[in-house]
């Protein structure tokens, strides 16, 4: 406000009853915390304790001051914005200055002031004289009956807040009910299961070895299952995974199982029921494999089982059998698992619990399952179904990433990328994403979203960006771009080893030139989907990026806080202060939330001046650590990219990133080893090992098998000229819709097995790469339905929430499903074009 007067004197007597500050108050923590009395000795405590967040202020000014606003516009504003005016409000530690003018003087009578002159030059008077401004006199007497009228209008409010306090009260007690309803529930269920897996032991198979030939049958009769339902029989040896194609003519081996079950009361004769399981016998006799199969058991008498063998030449061939009897049948068994299933999606997207908790949750569920049917597994069968090498290839890359960040490389590329995009922000985003795809497509989608998701936190912090939604976007690209080529995803990576399709001339290039074409037409679509799903979502941070930063520096404070162990005095010292340092910079954020409200533009103008900045404030720190990690990490992905060329590299992707680790531990000389273990997400890595082990127990279970045999029903009942193109669409959409559901890795490895049979069964006559690559599509492009559909998903989610940005399951399926819907109908559309108008088997 600006006081017009001639006379220097009047000007300063009356500056001084204008400006002063409220004492007399004693005011309440923002967070209703403690109560406080604001005076000049604690601002200067607070001031030193808790440093500003807003460095940009010149030196001369005064961080504390309002910013100059015309007096209308601000009493319009207050009104606007809140039933309160800004002076009415609960006063906070922050010293501020405190109008009580004679315009003002209803509303600030009745409390005590404290005069302090003010030399801030908003607050220099005017030249003009006041004589003759009985216009500006008027004024103020209608702005004094306004304030009036204001205090009339606080008094009610506080009225509707007395009565809202009633309100929040039964809803804090229902809060706490629920909270309390699901703690115990969730606490019986845990005891339950662990009751149950508890009852019953492990149920190790016994193999006994036998030796079969054209010469020579082996048969056995069982007993001894009084409360059994079904019969599994596995059998070990050199044995194919496919299915017979033409019995006759190859190799195999013959499983009969025979049954006499009571006799009928009218005919007197026994019922029999005899079950035929042909498996064929691989012609090296070097690799030794396991196949099972599950067997109904109609009574309690005894089951009878023959084996023979169907050679071209008289010779022995050993094997080892083993059986084992389920209290279960096979669609009961499915039933438990889609039920835990879906219980583990409850609590993720509801986020009843955390992810990492949902997936041993569901793994406990599942193994308390297996124990009741009969199949407990033992503790290191359990450890054998984690797929190390996954997480041995996150550990790796997670420890490079960590010494990486201390190079100040990402904020380097940060600025590199803002400034390639000339400051649109679509611009970057669609270079980001491109760029992600195309990694993606030569690495592994995993390592891809661990180098990328890092810059982009970055970048966007620079940019005042909401990194969640670029994240999912770049996570989205990412799974797509890994489709194109045999290495960009694990399910490719599964199919193109398969020995029966390189038997029939599947290979690197020939996958790679049908997969590339599709996904460079789903490309072309995504990208404008994208920028439709995003049409009406404001990518910019709606607060200033000081108070992001504000409450992304609470948040660190407040997680550094929480991890330390209240073990010794020290530590519980160091603690309570971390925590009054959070408390300290909650109560600024409460005021800075009053005092700075803008909205920023869609389009930054000013980009050249920020890139000038930018370049400045962000360099690379250490240039020296900088050539260590570029060199390792070059190393590390030139021998990934080569691990699936070269065949005399024998070494896994796990084993990979483990020694490019351990090389740039020791050329980094690191000697705080627990700051680097402080950057590896834990969590992740616990959630992957739950996750495998849930998905392992649901496959025992028969979900997967059943998924498959039911897509195999559904295509047999196609008319013959139609099969094909159902085919495509059915093993398309089913894969799709199950690698967003389930893990896409085993189901890709069960899907294999079931499309071989079918595509060699005579009665079907199907080809089998069309299928494949149809598997393939399905199945990369699945994971971007949910998030936890792909490993990369998570990696992200992961990383996002260690650094503040952490994204919730609804979030990514509001944009992923759509994008994954449309992907799948183009990669739909492309196989039936090329597979069947144009005949491309």
């Amino acid at each position: 406000m600006h006081l017009e007067c001639k006379d220097s004197t009047l000007a300063s007597a009356v500056l001084e009853v204008e400006l002063h500050q409220t004492s007399a108050l004693t005011c309440a923590d923002p967070r209703g915390l403690k109560p406080t009395t604001p005076t000049t000795s604690d601002h200067s405590l607070s001031t030193t304790d808790v440093p500003s967040p807003y460095p940009s202020r010149a030196a001369g000014q005064s961080p504390w001051a309002p910013e100059r606003k015309d007096l209308g516009s601000f009493l319009s504003e207050g009104r606007s914005r809140s039933p309160l005016p800004h002076f009415f409000r609960p006063r906070s530690k922050e010293p501020r200055f405190t109008e009580n003018t004679p315009l003002l003087q209803n509303s600030s009578q009745e409390k005590g002031s404290q005069r302090m002159p003010a030399y801030h030059p908003e607050f220099i008077p005017g030249v003009e004289s006041w004589e003759n401004s009985s216009a500006e006199w008027e004024q103020r007497y209608m702005l004094t009956r306004e304030v009036a009228g204001w205090s009339t209008s606080a008094s009610l409010e506080k009225e509707e807040l007395t009565d809202s306090t009633h309100l929040r009260v039964p809803l804090l007690k229902l809060k706490c009910c629920v909270r309390w309803l699901k703690v115990s529930g969730l606490f019986v269920f845990v005891v339950l299961c662990s009751i149950l897996f508890s009852l019953y032991p492990d149920q190790g198979k016994f193999w006994q070895l036998l030796a079969v030939s054209p010469l020579e049958s082996y048969s056995v009769n069982l007993s001894g299952h009084a409360d059994s339902t079904m019969l599994q029989l596995s059998l070990a040896g050199a044995l194919a995974v496919s299915g017979p194609n033409h019995p006759g003519r190859e190799e195999h081996v013959v499983v009969e199982v025979t049954q006499t079950g009571a006799s009928n009361s009218r005919l007197r004769r026994p019922q029999q029921a005899t079950h035929n399981w042909t498996v064929l016998l691989n012609p090296r006799r070097n690799e030794h494999l396991v196949v099972s199969r599950t067997f109904a058991i109609l009574s309690r008498e005894n089951v009878s089982i023959s084996i023979w063998t169907s050679l071209q030449q008289t010779q022995v061939i050993p094997l080892l059998l083993s059986h084992q009897y389920f209290r279960v049948s096979t669609g009961a068994q499915v039933i438990v698992a889609a039920a835990i299933l879906a219980g583990v999606y409850t609590l993720i997207i509801f986020e009843i619990v955390h992810r990492t908790l949902a997936a041993m949750l569901g793994a406990l569920a599942a193994l308390a399952a297996l124990s009741v049917i009969g199949d407990r597994p033992s503790l290191p069968q359990v450890v054998e179904w984690i797929d190390f090498e996954t997480l041995a290839l996150l550990f790796g890359m997670m420890m490079l990433v960590a010494i990486f960040s201390e190079t100040g490389f990402f904020d380097y590329c940060a600025v590199k990328a803002y400034r390639l995009s000339r400051g649109r922000v679509w611009a970057m985003i669609i270079m980001l994403c491109l760029i992600a795809a195309v990694l993606s497509a030569f690495l592994d989608n995993v390592t891809t979203m661990l180098l990328f998701t890092p810059v982009t936190i970055r970048l966007c912090e620079v940019l005042n960006l909401d990194p969640r939604q670029v994240l999912i976007a770049e996570v989205i690209f990412t799974n797509i771009g890994g489709a194109a080529t045999a290495i960009g995803d694990p399910p490719n990576v599964i199919i193109i080893s398969n020995q029966e399709l390189r038997k029939m001339g599947l290979d690197f290039a020939k996958f790679t030139a049908h997969m590339f074409v599709g996904i460079c037409l789903v490309l072309l679509v995504s990208f404008p989907l994208l920028r439709l799903l995003y049409w009406n979502k404001k990518l910019y941070n709606k607060e200033p990026s000081e108070l992001v930063e504000l409450k992304h520096e609470i948040h660190v404070w407040r997680l550094t806080a929480q991890r330390i162990s209240p073990a010794s005095r020290e530590e519980t010292a160091v603690r309570s202060l971390l925590l009054r340092k959070v408390l300290a910079l909650e109560n600024l954020l409460s005021q800075r939330l009053h005092d700075f409200r803008r909205q920023i533009s869609q389009e930054d103008k000013n980009w050249e001046t920020n890139i000038q900045e930018l370049q400045k404030k962000h360099r690379i720190s250490d240039r020296i650590l900088l050539v260590k990690c570029l060199t390792v990490l070059g190393f590390v992905i030139s021998t990934f990219f080569l691990n699936s060329f070269v065949p005399g590299i024998h070494l896994d992707l796990g084993w990979i990133a483990i020694l490019g680790a351990i090389w740039l531990l020791i050329l980094a000389d690191i000697h705080d080893f627990e700051i680097i273990l402080h950057r590896v997400e834990w969590a992740t890595l616990l959630f992957f090992a739950a996750l495998f082990v849930l998905m392992e127990a649901l496959a025992h279970l028969h979900l997967i098998e059943y998924i498959g045999e039911q897509t195999a029903l559904l295509i047999k009942m196609v008319p013959e000229d139609r099969r094909l193109a159902a085919a495509i669409v059915l093993v398309m959409w089913v894969s799709a819709l199950a690698s967003s559901l389930i893990d896409n890795i085993p189901f890709t490895a069960t899907m294999i097995p079931v499309l071989l049979s079918l595509s060699q069964d005579p009665g079907v006559s199907l080809p089998a790469m069309p299928l494949m690559y149809a598997l393939a599509l399905g199945a990369c492009l699945g994971g971007n339905g949910t998030l936890i559909g792909a490993s990369a998903n998570v990696v992200c989610a992961g990383i996002a929430e260690q650094h503040g940005y952490g994204f919730s399951f609804t979030e990514f399926f509001r944009l992923g499903f759509p994008m994954m819907i449309v992907s799948c109908t183009v990669g739909m559309c492309y196989l039936l074009i090329a597979h069947v108008v144009m005949g491309w088997n």
